[in-house]
């Protein structure tokens, strides 16, 4: 895992391996998808990824220097199409859905009992049916958190009226299962469309309005089959897509004028190695100011200087008939720069990824004035 200073770690309970741990949302559809690794080794696993958020995880698990070792789905989802065989094109993964889901292109089929390993960390599966015959509960090796997907949710479960569902099975999967864990484990759920995040075991035992308290089966039962809701509105997109493990039916589209990567924040970025094989296609736009261009830290032959704080008032100086990429010493002002030209009207512009320094640090020629 790249050496990043000061990241924020999880460490296990039980007094395990460091974790890392970030929780990443879809607004459209309330989903939650989750990123541990291993801090030592560098190893993670991805856990409902979502398709259109695929390059947002991607640039994440890049930027934090992650080996990603498996892309994980708690079941066959009805309402988003999964992003695990993206990512596995992408990084090499492997793609993990319980083998109950029937789903193609599923490199690690899971049964209860199986151990997803990633570094010197792993998650424990759990067969919980009930909301879908296919869905899954990822457990942390020392029981201190837990991803229940959709079986069960902060104060509340999945619904059980499709997906060869039945609430006497999500009943038992939940009270045998899930509320067997720890009364301190950490419950993340699938999805949430009110902010709310995490919960605990304790807490669901104590407050969830279907089956806490002194709720038994029959009072989930008749709760549940009394429940109306409409399906949702992506399902007949969500399900088959889900059973190709995300693949999509049509090949990918054309790629753009360039191998671009976004960055954790949106921004578009290249590589040095890109930009030194096309220097004769690009335009490049050096944004610091006119001491540094000429000073001894040198700079791309053919760039066009104009420094930052000039270059609202001087876009019309960047030919628009080739792309644009941004350049200053390290990749922060000309991030900004990348920005102001997108809004500016500028389709094709990227940030030169970790400026100028890492430029030099390939090995790739500077000119200076004395040179």
């Amino acid at each position: 895992m790249a050496q990043v200073p000061a990241l924020p770690l999880l460490q296990a309970a039980a007094g395990g391996a460091p974790l890392l741990l970030r929780q990443l949302f879809d607004a459209p559809t309330g989903t939650f998808t989750y990123l541990l690794a291993d801090v030592a080794t560098g190893e993670g696993v991805l856990i409902d990824p979502v398709f259109e958020q695929h390059g947002r995880d991607l640039s994440l698990i890049r930027e934090l220097g992650i080996r990603l070792v498996a892309s994980l789905d708690t079941h066959a989802h009805a309402d988003h199409v999964t992003g695990s065989w993206l990512m596995q094109q992408a990084t090499g993964s492997a793609i993990g859905l319980a083998a109950a889901a029937g789903a193609d292109n599923v490199s690690r089929p899971l049964a209860h009992g199986d151990r997803v390993v990633f570094g010197r960390r792993h998650l424990q599966v759990r067969s919980t049916p009930g909301h879908t015959e296919g869905c899954v509960t990822y457990v942390l090796d020392d029981q201190s958190m837990a991803f229940t997907g959709d079986a069960l949710l902060v104060r509340g479960c999945g619904r059980c009226d499709f997906q060869q569902g039945d609430a006497h099975t999500l009943w038992r999967s939940i009270t045998e299962q899930i509320f067997s864990l720890p009364a301190s484990c950490l419950l993340y759920p699938g999805h949430d469309s009110t902010g709310r995040t995490v919960t605990s075991v304790a807490e669901e035992k104590a407050f969830n309005a279907r089956l806490g308290g002194a709720a038994t089966e029959r009072d989930f039962v008749g709760h549940m089959q009394a429940m109306r809701m409409p399906h949702p509105h992506r399902i007949a997109e969500a399900l088959p897509g889900n059973q190709r493990s995300g693949k999509p039916l049509e090949s990918p589209a054309p790629r753009g004028w360039a191998p671009l990567q976004r960055s954790y924040a949106g921004l578009p970025e290249i590589d040095p190695d890109w930009v030194v094989a096309h220097l004769g296609a690009v335009t490049i736009v050096d944004v610091r100011s006119a001491e540094e261009f000429d000073g001894p830290d040198g700079r791309i032959a053919g760039s066009l200087l104009i420094p930052l704080p000039e270059l609202e008032g001087r876009t019309s100086e960047i030919p628009i008939d080739r792309p644009v990429v941004g350049v200053c010493h390290s990749g922060s002002r000309s991030a900004l720069a990348t920005l102001q030209l997108l809004r500016a009207g500028h389709g094709q512009v990227a940030n030169l990824r970790g400026g100028l320094s890492r430029w030099a640090d390939g090995g790739y020629p500077l000119e200076t004035e004395v040179s």
